[in-house]
Order: C-alpha cells, then structure tokens, then sequence
C-alpha cells in the first residue's frame, strides 16, 4: 500500500512538471523581444526603399548631416525626421497567428516595400563619440512593409530572417504606418526655396517684364546698416519708401518654401503656362554669395473645370491660390500667394501705393 502511495505521488508529481514545462514553453512563445526598431537613429546613414511598381528611392547622410535623396537632391527634412522617428519608435504589437501566416506572407510577396536601413558604425568609438576610428557602413536591418491592419492601427511587417510576420505599430499613435514609407523619390525631395534671415540679405530684385517701371531692387548698403530701394529700369535709389513693407518682404525669406511639384500637372497643361513670358522674375542674392532665381507664371484654371461650376459666371480663369514658377530654370513647382504675397510686389507698393501686377 505505501509503495503504491509512493508511485501515485510520483505519477502527480510528473504530470505537475510536465503542465510547468509546458506552460513556460506557451509563454515564451506568446512573448517577444522588441527589438525591431532602430535604436541608435544617429547610426542610420542611408535608407534604401523599394515597391512593386519599380519605384525606388535612396536616403543618404552627408559627412556634415544633410540628408540626400539619390545623392543628388537635399532631401526633405521634415519627412526624414518622421521616417527615422517611425524607425526609432515603432514596437510589435503582436506576432500574426499561425493560420493567418500564409496569407499575410503572399500579401507581403505581392504587396509590400522593402526597407533597407544602413548604420554607421565605429570599431573604436572612445569619449562619448568624440574618438571614432575605422567606420564602416552595414545593412543593419531590412523590412518588408505591408499593408495596415484591419483595425487601421497598425501595419504588417516582415523582418528579414524571420519566420513570422508581426503587427507594427506605435504606442500611442492612432494609425498605421505604411504611408511613412514612401518610395516616390519626388516626394523626398526639399521644398525649400531660400532660408535666409534679414542680416544674410544683400539684394533681393524683382523685374516685371509686363511693367517694367514697377521693376525694382533692395539692396544692402554698403555700410552693412539698412537698405536701399531703387528703381532697377532708371537705376535710380528711391529717397523714401515703406520701411515695414519692405521689412515685412525680406522678412519673408526665411524658410521659404514653394508648395508643390508640378508633376501632379499634366505636362500639356503646364507648358502652356510657362510658354509665355514670366509674370514677375525673382532674383535672391545672400551675403554670402548664394543666389536664386524664381520665375512666376499665372496658373490657368482648368477649363475642364467649367463642366462642374453650377455658375459659369463665377468661374476663375485664374487659380487665385497659386501660380506656376520655375525654380533656378530646373524644376517647375506650384507656389502660393499666401507664401509670395509679400515679395511679388510692384515697386509703387514699396512706395505705399497699391499697384497691381496685371493677371496675363
């Protein structure tokens, strides 16, 4: 009778091991390291993004910081910011359950954007950062990202070398990720126009070819203390004009951004506006020696337009928010008035009159 006390005790015994082991198996199965994001966002040195649809884009670090997009363009920091911000932040919320892995892979096949992040790192890397000897650059991770979830608060993900797929997200932000990764490299690209505060100004000009008395200059002075007006078609300097008007003009270089590229513009529609000639020519000239160049053109409302207007009579021919410009005669981009309005300007406005520039 004892022994067989001894041999249930044992059975129970087992059985109670068994269950433990088993139980610590499913927890280590339902937890996982978060380790899927990038967390020295100072490291990244270039970020590689693919689609489907052959769109590609490369985001690389200068030595000096600027990002470039395909080594030639500056890129757009803001959405570099968010991009190496979504690196850095991101978390599993969950693995995808098993019988839902083969469907989530063969949407990843078809559907996803490939993510190739790149790090710079130092085998000597002394004082802080401050002594760094032997960098090399490696593939740190690659992603393939796919579609948001049901619940729109997350994306699935693959990690390369993975087996199964996860539900990225992160914590606190109300939405999905994918549209952070974008593979357009037009979208990347900088919007900036100039950046320049009121003390790195030396000449600001603007001729306008339909008025041409009305073209006019603002120049530093050669003491370096204010500047002076002149009209730029006698070359004559004007004794007075509106200080705040022209304060609030050059003013408005600093972070001065055009709105759009044009290519979202079919391209027949767009010649025709450019084709004749500039409405007004922006000359910007820095302290520095830097210069720009910004030729503005009326942007026509389309006249498929009309077709949905319930009164013809007040239809636009002219978009009254934007115009067309071609930026240092490369890139054809949409400004807005909102941004302009203090710049294109007629001379006589400086002068405290109001003259407009005639729509044409």
């Amino acid at each position: 009778m004892k022994k067989r006390n001894i041999i249930i005790i044992a059975a129970v015994a087992a059985v109670g091991l068994i269950a433990l082991l088993v139980a610590q198996r499913g927890s280590r199965k339902a937890t996982f390291k978060q380790d899927y994001h990038i967390e020295d966002i100072a490291s990244v040195s270039k970020i590689y993004m693919a689609d489907k649809e052959n769109n590609e884009v490369t985001l690389s670090r200068t030595a000096d910081s600027t990002w470039l997009v395909d080594g030639k363009y500056e890129g757009n920091k803001p959405m570099i910011d968010i991009l190496l911000e979504t690196l850095n932040t991101m978390r599993i919320r969950k693995q995808v359950n098993h019988a839902a892995i083969p469907n989530i892979v063969k949407d990843l096949a078809a559907h996803s954007i490939k993510v190739e992040v790149y790090e710079t790192k130092a085998f000597i890397n002394w004082f802080g950062g401050r002594l760094r000897l032997f960098e090399r650059e490696k593939l740190a991770r690659t992603y393939y990202v796919g579609r948001e979830t049901q619940d729109m608060m997350g994306s699935y993900m693959l990690r390369e070398g993975d087996k199964v797929p996860c539900i990225i997200h992160i914590p606190g932000f109300r939405g999905f990720l994918t549209p952070r990764f974008v593979t357009e490299p037009l979208k990347w690209r900088s919007h900036l126009i100039a950046d320049l505060s009121v003390d790195r100004i030396e000449r600001i000009e603007l001729d306008i070819p339909a008025m041409p008395e009305e073209s006019f200059a603002v120049v530093r002075r050669s003491d370096g203390q204010g500047f002076d007006l002149e009209l730029t078609s006698t070359h004559t300097k004007v004794s007075s004009f509106d200080t705040a008007r022209v304060a609030q003009m050059l003013s408005s270089f600093t972070w001065l951004n055009f709105d759009e590229f044009a290519s979202i513009v079919p391209d027949s529609f767009a010649d025709s506006c450019v084709s004749v000639e500039p409405r007004t020519i922006l000359h910007i000239t820095s302290t520095d020696g830097e210069t720009h160049e910004v030729k503005s053109y009326i942007k026509y409302t389309n006249p498929n337009d009309l077709s949905y207007v319930k009164d013809p009579n007040m239809y636009e021919m002219f978009d009254v928010d934007r115009l067309y410009a071609i930026v240092d005669n490369k890139d054809t981009v949409l400004i807005q008035f909102y941004a302009f309005d203090n710049i294109l300007q007629p001379a006589s406005y400086f002068l405290g009159h109001d003259t407009a520039i005639p729509m044409q």
